[in-house]
């Protein structure tokens, strides 16, 4: 499936590191094998140097497990990542790490165009929704990454800020300015290291988060962005910057990528303190719950080569396990509705019945489709062009985030219609009206938590997805597009119930679960300000279930921002 021979030179230096890091070759090897790749000697010498000292180091670190750690944070994705590598800056501080799932520096993750062969496979939870209605009584596949990095590891490494409402939205419902769009601008452009058109007052550089416009796109990509110009929405140089602060716009895709390998969280963030003798590390640790004694979170209870552990947390617990995993922890551990809770026969800790509540993901349709002259090339992460429009001119925010792939790219209903040489057009929907939740099945944490994803069951959902099927298929037919089309092949003159049953067969997920352990002040909230979960001591949560809503676009880079305004709280 992955032909890493073709592989960039990138990729192939990263898998030798990850060898060198498992101890699958020693440094000498390694450092012959590198040097086949024509990279210059220092590089390879300070790779060598740094990847043998975390390997030596997490060996260490391993073999002798604390009874305590200053703070334990559960999850590595792209909010835990960064709450555990702020925290070991502080040399004084015992951080350990807990991640359920493998390794990073494989093939399967390095390798971009190919990403997509991720979900479902060996890096994903293979989570499910229940069947509904609203999509033909499909159930909609939920991927959530099990690796190290989390879904930073298996998504499609776009790099989508949010707009400026979302975070100012965030602010009003925390009671605190510290989450609205001016302070969250001032993280982004702290830790950014951005490579594109210079705007200083938005991006930054020299930070530890490299993100550029995809390079070297496809011809399709400029192409697209033509098209969206000949429907009058403006094309920008930068997906995010000025372009996430109005009413929309069209742009190169913003992405974690460098030189043809995948850039996850991790290799910001934790690899550069992996050494440090203040951190730990466990991989394939898989955590049961939460150990609490009265109303005081003391530590964790989780599975690990073999055995069960329990170990304790003198300051605090992070939980950034991700919208699905992280509620399902806080139940089994006795936090969330009581009369939940209590048919498991869970003791309830602390009442909180907004737990699992508020689940919002964003939907995209499986249903434009055209076939092109010619094979198409994938580059970057095959969805170079990106565009952000209102489904209804009275909206204050654009709801539509519609993607260009350079592959079809459908669900397993319309996947019948795909054919070689095609590519897709599919409008996703950016501010859903729909609400979901989660629940646990029984109180065995191994059982996967029921989720109840609501997609489209709100009409609004329906009738802005439509809209933007309708632009799908103006794009698509567009005179920039011409030279790209043999035939449209979806979704074709359809209109009424008919286009509305092509988007309920053509509905998938974006991947981008959130909400389910929502901040704010209401009854239904599960964290404060500072992001600490009610009734509870030494807990917080840092991670896309506390968003109130979902930000527009991909969640990746906002929950960095979560996970960096946490350390800011814990560090201040």
């Amino acid at each position: 499936m992955f032909d890493t021979a073709s592989a960039s030179n990138s990729v192939k230096f990263a898998l030798l590191e990850g060898q060198l890091l498992s101890r699958q070759i020693d440094r000498a090897t390694f450092v012959e094998r590198a040097a086949n790749l024509g990279l210059p000697a220092a590089v390879v010498a300070e790779a060598a140097d740094k990847f043998v000292a975390i390997a030596s180091n997490q060996a260490t670190r391993r073999a002798a497990l604390r009874s305590t750690y200053d703070y334990i944070v559960i999850g590595s994705g792209a909010s835990g990542s960064v709450v555990a590598g702020r925290l070991a800056e502080n040399r004084n501080a015992q951080v350990l790490l807990l991640e359920a799932g493998g390794e990073d520096l494989t093939p399967g993750i390095l390798i971009t165009e190919t990403w997509f062969f991720n979900q479902g496979g060996e890096f994903d939870w293979n989570f499910g929704a229940e069947r509904s209605p609203s999509v033909n009584q499909r159930s909609i596949v939920q991927a959530m990454g099990k690796a190290f990095g989390g879904g930073t590891s298996i998504n499609g490494m776009v790099w989508a800020r949010g707009h400026k409402n979302d975070f100012d939205h965030w602010a009003k419902e925390a009671g605190d300015d510290a989450w609205n769009y001016q302070h969250v601008l001032d993280i982004y452009r702290r830790i950014e290291d951005w490579h594109g058109a210079p705007d200083s007052s938005r991006r930054g550089s020299g930070g530890e988060v490299f993100v550029q416009p995809a390079p070297h796109p496809s011809s399709i990509a400029p192409a697209f962005l033509s098209a969206a110009e000949s429907l009058g929405v403006p094309t920008f140089a930068d997906q995010n910057g000025v372009m996430q602060e109005g009413p929309g716009g069209a742009a190169i895709t913003n992405v974690r990528i460098r030189d043809g390998r995948r850039l996850n969280i991790p290799s910001s963030y934790l690899y550069p303190v992996m050494d440090q003798s203040n951190l730990t590390v466990l991989t394939g640790a898989y955590v049961n719950r939460l150990t609490v004694e009265g109303n005081t979170v003391t530590g964790v209870e989780f599975e690990w080569q073999g055995q069960l552990r329990t170990i304790k947390a003198a300051s605090e617990v992070v939980l950034s396990a991700g919208a699905i995993q992280t509620p399902k922890i806080l139940m089994l551990s006795g936090i969330g509705d009581r009369a939940q809770l209590s048919g498991f026969g869970i003791a309830t800790v602390s009442h909180l019945p907004g737990v699992g509540q508020n689940f919002q993901d964003h939907p995209i349709i499986g249903g434009g489709l055209w076939e092109a002259p010619e094979p198409l090339p994938l580059r970057n992460n095959a969805a170079e062009a990106n565009l952000f429009v209102k489904s209804r001119p009275e909206l204050d925010t654009p709801d539509l985030h519609i993607w260009h792939i350079e592959a079809p790219y459908l669900s397993e209903v319309t996947g019948r219609y795909a054919v070689e040489n095609a590519w897709s057009i599919s409008p996703g929907l950016a501010r859903p009206e729909s609400r979901g939740f989660l629940r646990l099945k029984s109180a065995d944490p191994r059982e996967a938590p029921e989720i109840h994803a609501n997609m489209l069951a709100d009409p609004r959902d329906l009738a802005a997805l439509r809209k933007g099927m309708e632009i799908a298929r103006q794009l698509g037919n567009s005179e920039a597009m011409r030279p790209f089309v043999k035939r449209e092949i979806l979704p074709g003159p359809l209109e009424g119930q008919a286009l509305d049953n092509l988007v309920r067969d053509g509905a998938m997920s974006m991947h981008h679960p959130t909400g389910t352990a929502k901040m704010g002040q209401d009854d239904f909230s599960v964290v404060d300000a500072q992001l600490r979960v009610y009734g509870v001591k030494n807990l917080r949560i840092a991670d896309g279930s506390i968003m109130p809503s979902i930000t527009t676009g991909n969640t990746q880079a906002p929950c960095v921002v979560i996970g960096e305004r946490l350390a800011e709280i814990l560090t201040a």
